[in-house]
């Protein structure tokens, strides 16, 4: 096997007590070598560089070991949106490796790998201005409170951006001069090159497990010069991913290809409706079943064990249970659009006043009115909910899918009695997460299967069926505008009431209690159009369906709103869409620019023949700018997607083609909810159970997607969620351009 096959191939997973000090300290001893710790601080801490381990949290390791292994322990889980390779290349564009060359470890769950910038990007722009002046210490105590190590939010690389570069410079520094002790020369007179210090006069060269041990012993001077843009050989050029040979040999290990000896499979079967709870259960016609091993209460279901996953999953059907009903069993479509209509006219807190916005509609030429309904919407992950767990004498272990390690490692503790330091997280790659593998359920289910099992790994799994009617559903909301435009078109009032329950009410409830939950409203009116009058009130909508994170979050639903709203005050002052846009962007040059661009490579001012139509959507999320283009043939009550158009300002790009997947991918995901999307209820439970009845769209549907960037020095945006914004509202204006007809309800319907 050729060094580079060994890097790629993601470890092996072991029972061994596995924490941040213990993995490193085993590195340091059988290697020796240099060990890096760096602080991942928010943007307010980015100025802070490279600290010592002693003094500051560390959220990941940097070791070079004497046989010049290049090792990243890295705490951000990897999904497909390529956060192991971007992170990996910042470090190796300052040390000057090949990404290929860094094993790449995942982090344990520690407090030391919270995320604080993912803190501040649920947090109201005062709330989060509040945080900006705060010192390091402070900033690292109130992670400790209130961080957690997740992955989501299209915060890896922001959060990363400068840090790991500072590392992989810090590396370099003391590579660098500790060869040059070694030769007796000026280490400005040294360079490096694919992990390798040359000094050009006398010809000597050293690979740096070399001088690891003596680099070492370095002390680094308090500010390290980073590498001026213009001599950047990997970030905006480099194009490969570091998992590609894994996923490629099938030796990538996701959380359902684990395998330990003497395994045992579980499969869960829950609670017919939400909010009802197990009664009794009757397992005696189950454990007859061959390969039975055991059925387990989990308080609102229950799972059956067994030798293989199909007799755990057909066993389920001999377990004759009985449910306490939940307090809203009734519950169905129509009684939850009823009760947020109830809910907007009589509740809700005003929480964004600029100008006066009902003073500027009564007295406008033109007033447009309109209400949204979008639909409650599943994650529909390919991978559904898993993971694997064994309990011993040692503590418990999981293998698991997360994106959420601390939670997962809290839910085990609590679901077995164990304090959190003897619950070991080992991460597997994600079969896809969304923010639904931020939840922790199904971790808690595994481990309190395996506290039944003691002794024996049992894999514990969610059917298809589980996993679509037992999800954190996308919120549904209920959105109520109205808009103001002057005699000459020119749009001067927005007020827009919303209701649409609080995801943060249930994740983490103190949020709230500063101000609004951000997830609800985000992208209702922060998108950069000059609007002088403008209101936004919310009120949260509770039902008993829970909701969670979901691709994009609040994005998802008010960049409809917004965008299929601005295109309508377009066509009523009789303007063209993309120039009306433009002008109430006169003080934003960057989405101006994704603008222009976008106008000519979808060449926007052509026509198109009838039956054909062409809309546009921009939207700002996570720190990018998207813009999307969707070209249309409408016939009947049939819609054909010809050619998607996107252009995108993500900032500083590190992997060009990784940012292009992710925006391509964004953007189909977000045709998916449009065309198909719906979550429906009967009797406070989702009817939709498998891909037969919650569509996904297929290749043969699929259009093609061009994607361009604009040429950004901005700092870098997120990536994995801006795409899905603008999908839809750019589907429904191409529709209306087709066929004359709003949609104001999604999934999109002609009939």
């Amino acid at each position: 096997m050729t060094e580079t096959e060994t890097t790629h191939r993601q470890p092996s997973f072991s029972h061994a007590v596995v924490t941040r000090r213990a993995l490193l300290r085993g590195a340091a001893i059988s290697a020796g070598g240099l060990l890096i710790g760096m602080h991942l601080p928010s943007r307010a801490g980015a100025q802070n560089t490279v600290t010592q381990p002693a003094i500051s949290r560390m959220n990941a390791w940097l070791h070079i070991g004497r046989d010049n292994r290049i090792t990243f322990v890295l705490a951000r889980s990897e999904m497909g949106q390529g956060a192991h390779t971007g992170l990996a290349t910042l470090i190796a564009e300052e040390l000057d490796v090949d990404p290929l060359k860094v094993t790449i470890r995942n982090a344990p769950a520690d407090k030391a790998y919270r995320n604080i910038y993912m803190v501040k990007s649920m947090l109201s722009g005062d709330q989060a201005d509040s945080l900006s002046g705060l010192p390091l210490w402070a900033l690292d105590r109130l992670g400790r409170v209130i961080g957690q190590q997740v992955t989501g939010g299209s915060t890896s690389l922001r959060d990363g951006f400068r840090t790991l570069r500072l590392a992989g410079a810090e590396a370099r520094w003391r590579l660098v001069e500790a060869a040059a002790a070694k030769w007796g020369v000026a280490a400005r007179d040294c360079s490096t090159a694919d992990g390798v210090i040359k000094h050009k006069p006398s010809g000597s060269m050293l690979h740096y497990g070399a001088v690891a041990d003596d680099a070492a012993r370095l002390k680094p001077p308090a500010d390290i010069p980073l590498k001026d843009r213009k001599t950047w050989r990997l970030i905006g050029s480099y194009d490969r991913r570091v998992d590609t040979r894994n996923k490629i040999d099938g030796t990538a290990v996701f959380g359902l290809d684990v395998r330990r000896d003497n395994q045992l499979f579980a499969a869960v079967q829950l609670a017919p409706h939400f909010g009802a709870t197990l009664k009794s259960l009757d397992d005696a016609e189950a454990m007859k079943r061959p390969g039975v091993q055991a059925v387990v209460p989990l308080g609102a279901g229950f799972a059956v064990v067994a030798d293989n996953s199909w007799r755990a999953m057909q066993a389920r059907e001999a377990v004759r249970a009985e449910w306490t009903p939940g307090p809203e069993n009734s519950l169905d479509d129509g009684a939850l659009w009823r009760r947020f209509a109830r809910l907007i006219e009589t509740d809700g807190k005003t929480i964004h006043v600029v100008g006066d916005a009902d003073k500027a509609i009564g007295s406008a030429a033109m007033v447009i009115t309109a209400e949204y309904r979008l639909p409650f919407l599943a994650h529909a992950t390919m991978e559904p909910m898993n993971a694997t767990a064994r309990l011993g004498a040692d503590g418990l272990d999981i293998w698991v899918p997360t994106q959420a390690q601390e939670m997962a490692q809290k839910a085990a503790a609590e679901a077995t009695g164990l304090s959190a330091d003897r619950v070991r997280i080992h991460t597997t790659y994600l079969g896809g997460g969304f923010g639904r593998r931020a939840e922790a359920d199904f971790v808690h289910a595994a481990a309190m299967v395996a506290r039944a099992v003691t002794g024996r790994t049992v894999q514990v799994m969610w059917p298809r069926e589980e996993d679509m009617r037992h999800d954190f559903y996308r919120p549904a909301a209920l959105h109520r505008v109205k808009l103001g435009l002057d005699s000459s078109g020119r749009l001067v009032a927005w007020k827009h009431d919303l209701a649409s329950p609080s995801i943060m009410k249930r994740v983490f409830p103190p949020v709230t209690w500063m101000g609004p939950d951000q997830t609800s409203i985000e992208g209702c009116l922060d998108g950069g159009y000059r609007i002088p009058n403008t209101a936004l009130k919310y009120v949260g909508a509770d039902t008993p369906v829970p909701v969670g994170f979901w691709r994009s979050v609040g994005h998802s639903h008010s960049a409809f709103v917004k965008e299929s709203l601005i295109d309508e005050a377009a066509h009523a002052a009789k303007q063209d869409p993309l120039s009306y846009r433009m002008a109430l962007l006169q003080d934003r040059p960057r989405h101006r620019a994704v603008l222009d661009l976008i106008a000519s490579r979808s060449s926007w001012n052509t026509s198109l023949p009838a039956g054909r139509g062409r809309g546009l959507a921009l939207h700002e999320s996570f720190g990018s700018i998207v813009a999307i283009v969707a070209e249309v043939t409408v016939s009947g009550t049939e819609v054909k997607i010809d050619r998607l158009t996107c252009v995108a300002d993500a900032g500083t790009v590190v992997n060009p083609a990784i940012v292009k997947a992710q925006l391509r991918g964004g953007a189909l995901f977000g045709l998916t909810a449009a065309l198909y999307g719906r979550v429906t209820l009967k009797d406070a439970a989702v009817q939709e159970g498998n891909f037969d009845e919650y569509r996904l769209l297929g290749m043969a549907e699929a259009p093609p997607v061009d994607v361009h960037l604009v040429p950004s020095e901005a700092p870098p945006g997120g990536i994995g969620e801006p795409g899905v914004p603008p999908a839809a509202p750019a589907l429904a204006n191409a529709i209306f351009a087709a066929t004359g007809k709003r949609l104001r309800e999604l999934p999109v319907s002609l009939a």
